[in-house]
């Protein structure tokens, strides 16, 4: 039996998730110093809409798209009634804030956000989460990124960041590429308090394994929402400062066009497994703002293998891997050996 939301449920979540999109958008032009976000209001004939903010050829980024939407129906699409067929028959609504940055220069890595609420009659949840995808990663960078998101989630309760990283892992992960998009952060998404914390489906996966350790943990509705708050707001902390310490490096042409190529990964990944952009087509959201995630310079190279022992080749063999980023000391003797420790 689920336990009911507040009465207030849907007006605070879209609340909380303006306010990071308002947040984010500010933090990030400060951080820019040229760019500046354009919005583009929407609605959807079905119910609902939202707001576009797209920030293009700035200092630092080459496209910086934050999204808000606040969507209702009748009719729930495939992909949430094979999740949830008791949802099935009542009318939805959800609401929710996702982000993509894609930064010039290919040492500052590319950054993904999403945060969202969902409800259909008794059905109702949270999912998130916050990934890097380096494509000249620090070891430094990948560990800072990490820490912050692991306090957020460690703020609402202990082990949670137990299941939500290694969550991470197995959802940003290309299935014909066998590698993961990036270095992964944290992933979750069917949050109502009940069962066990883990809801994906990979049962014999790392993060059903560590959720089955910890059993079962007692979150209410207003502990989900802190926890959506409390991860959206690490966000800035855990990017800007790679940023400062990254957007000096000069690059060359190489590395630009190395950038370009892994960034046809992301592409891949956008529209071939994510679950939001599946979500959004389905339920005839706008194209413009489900695709806002997509670069706007991308390559493929046929047979491409990096030189051995580039830094192109570290990023393919070590930093496209589910790693223990924050405890592994044998990673860190290599990456402190090949100068990408700091």
């Amino acid at each position: 039996m689920f336990e009911k939301p507040p009465k207030n449920s849907r007006e605070k979540t879209k609340n909380l998730l303006l306010e990071l999109q308002d947040e984010i958008c500010a933090g990030l032009e400060d951080t820019d110093g040229k760019g500046k976000f354009i919005e583009d209001s929407w609605e959807r004939k079905e119910g609902g809409g939202g707001r576009s903010r797209v920030l293009k050829d700035g200092l630092i980024f080459e496209q910086a798209g934050v999204n808000f939407s606040e969507v209702h129906g009748k009719k729930l699409p495939p992909s949430i009634i094979s999740q949830r067929p008791e949802a099935e028959g009542h009318e939805w609504f959800a609401t929710g804030t996702s982000m993509v940055l894609h930064p010039k220069n290919p040492f500052i890595p590319t950054v993904h956000l999403n945060y969202r609420y969902f409800e259909a009659g008794p059905v109702w949840w949270f999912g998130g989460g916050a990934d890097l995808t380096p494509f000249y990663p620090y070891l430094t960078d990948v560990r800072h990124f990490h820490k912050e998101h692991k306090n957020a989630c460690e703020k609402v309760h202990k082990d949670i960041h137990k299941v939500f990283k290694p969550w991470c892992d197995e959802y940003f992960f290309l299935k014909h590429r066998n590698e993961s998009r990036g270095i992964g952060g944290i992933f979750y998404d069917y949050q109502d308090g009940s069962d066990n914390i883990y809801k994906g489906n990979n049962k014999k996966g790392k993060a059903s394994a560590a959720s089955k350790k910890i059993d079962k943990i007692n979150l209410n509705w207003n502990d989900l929402f802190s926890l959506a708050e409390n991860c959206g707001k690490s966000f800035l902390p855990s990017y800007l400062p790679i940023i400062e310490k990254r957007v000096k490096i000069k690059f060359t042409k190489e590395e630009r066009e190395f950038q370009l190529y892994r960034r046809g990964r992301y592409v891949e990944f956008n529209l071939v497994w994510d679950r939001g952009t599946i979500f959004g087509l389905q339920t005839n959201g706008r194209t413009e703002s489900i695709l806002m995630s997509l670069p706007p310079l991308s390559r493929w190279e046929y047979g491409y293998k990096a030189k051995q022992g580039s830094r192109e080749e570290l990023l393919t063999s070590i930093f496209t891997k589910p790693q223990d980023w924050l405890n592994d000391k044998k990673l860190e003797e290599l990456c402190i050996k090949n100068q990408i420790f700091d």
